[in-house]
């Protein structure tokens, strides 16, 4: 079973091929992602990686986590489901 990790302090110019090179070591990668900003285009400085075998992100993780690259200490864990956002948020007049 696949096993999807956030990948937290990322460079603002990572690529995401950049970030597969540097998880391919651990084990089969399955897709590597970068998150961009919508109206800039710019890495936000985190993204997500999923990989084949749950033992080579276990692998991921241990090896990854807080190790240097390009300047910055990475941030590697097991990425949390995704929650729903609701659109709502309130904002009502109360008290009119």
């Amino acid at each position: 079973m696949s096993s999807n990790l956030y990948v937290g302090n990322l460079p603002f110019d990572v690529t995401e091929e950049e970030l597969q090179e540097l998880f391919e070591p651990q084990g089969e990668v399955i897709s590597a992602k970068v998150i961009t900003d919508r109206e800039t285009g710019r890495a936000r400085g985190f993204g997500f990686v999923e990989m084949q075998q749950d033992e080579d992100a276990q692998k991921a993780i241990q090896s990854l986590d807080g190790q240097d690259f390009k300047g910055r200490n990475l941030k590697v864990n097991l990425a949390k489901p995704r929650e729903n956002r609701s659109g709502g948020g309130g904002g009502g007049r109360r008290g009119w």
